[in-house]
């Protein structure tokens, strides 16, 4: 499946989640800051030190917020740092997201927990711009409302072109490499 599809099914998956009522979502921190993922978009949940062989760096600067892909199952996932993505300050992310039916895995600080929520609400007005691609809606998760992420909107369908063509030359270079590499 094209990145673009990708996408844009797991758009209608999050609609028909939001139309569904309750869900159960993984609730995450990044810099001190909480976030909500449906559970069912999260394929599973990594330590990055479990990854760390498993981990390509790709040389790209268009697309700041991914340095690195994970190779999981015959599949490779884009690695976005969820701190640049929100534009919070720097930390050290020690768990990694892998999402179900993208391309994308996330670097993220901690869990915090599973929760069960009654509904997403849409976003207010005052979130314009970037967020309305990021977020999915507000939920109320005890007395605390967190904004429940649109997994698709990690990366731009432009931005994943951007990716495949620095990963095939990544590839490319590596395989070149282990060609030479002596018997």
């Amino acid at each position: 499946m094209n990145p673009a599809a990708a996408v844009a099914k797991e758009s209608r998956n999050a609609a028909q989640r939001q139309v569904r009522g309750s869900e159960t979502v993984v609730l995450f921190m990044v810099a001190n800051q909480t976030f909500a993922i449906a559970a069912d978009a999260v394929q599973e949940i990594r330590s990055t030190d479990s990854l760390s062989g498993s981990a390509m760096e790709i040389e790209q600067i268009e697309v700041g917020k991914v340095r690195h892909t994970i190779e999981r199952g015959r599949r490779w996932y884009f690695v976005v740092n969820a701190g640049m993505h929100f534009g919070l300050p720097v930390t050290r992310p020690t768990l990694v997201l892998i999402l179900r039916n993208l391309p994308v895995a996330v670097l993220i600080d901690r869990i915090d927990r599973m929760a069960q929520i009654a509904s997403v609400y849409p976003l207010p007005l005052a979130f314009a711009g970037e967020e309305r691609r990021w977020y999915r809606g507000l939920a109320k998760v005890d007395d605390v409302i967190v904004p429940v992420i649109q997994p698709g909107g990690f990366l731009t369908g432009e931005e994943l072109r951007v990716l495949d063509v620095a990963l095939e030359a990544a590839a490319s270079q590596r395989s070149e490499l282990e060609g030479a590499a002596p018997a």
